[in-house]
């Protein structure tokens, strides 16, 4: 497997995780929802999910996963798109993935927030450094 085909695996590895969280939150709203009797008109805006609905976690992290991620997704894309795909980058992302998922995870099921923290905060600096490591490599490429 190319450098290049890890990249697009782990991407697909946190898309994957994002269908996993969003399917979580969807069966615990509808079980809440039944639960409580309460119609779906009833929630149609935020506001009137956060007054009626106490199990939130799921649907947390799902938004979440649109936050920071969207940074990775980007990082790949031009690493790929840039043809610079270098083995420490490859390492890297799956890194993040997998401290994405110990994030879900932690959000989606015993909710510790300083577990939580920890694991957000690792993959949040990951990010960053994978982002300016990137660009310095790259950049000290193009200027040889």
């Amino acid at each position: 497997m190319t450098n290049a085909q890890h990249l697009v695996a782990a991407c697909t590895a946190l898309v994957v995780l994002v269908f996993m969280v969003g399917l979580r939150m969807l069966q615990v709203r509808m079980s809440e929802m039944k639960e409580k009797r309460i119609h779906p008109q009833s929630t149609a805006t935020s506001l009137q999910m956060a007054a009626k609905l106490q199990s939130v976690q799921a649907a947390d992290n799902f938004r979440n996963l649109f936050e920071t991620p969207v940074l990775f997704h980007a990082l790949v894309a031009v690493a790929i798109g840039a043809g610079h795909a270098p083995g420490w980058l490859v390492v890297g992302v799956w890194a993040y993935v997998a401290l994405r998922v110990v994030h879900s995870f932690i959000h989606c099921t015993y909710n510790t927030v300083m577990h939580r923290f920890a694991a957000f905060g690792t993959s949040f600096l990951l990010l960053v450094v994978l982002w300016l490591c990137f660009a310095m490599d790259f950049l000290s490429k193009v200027a040889a």
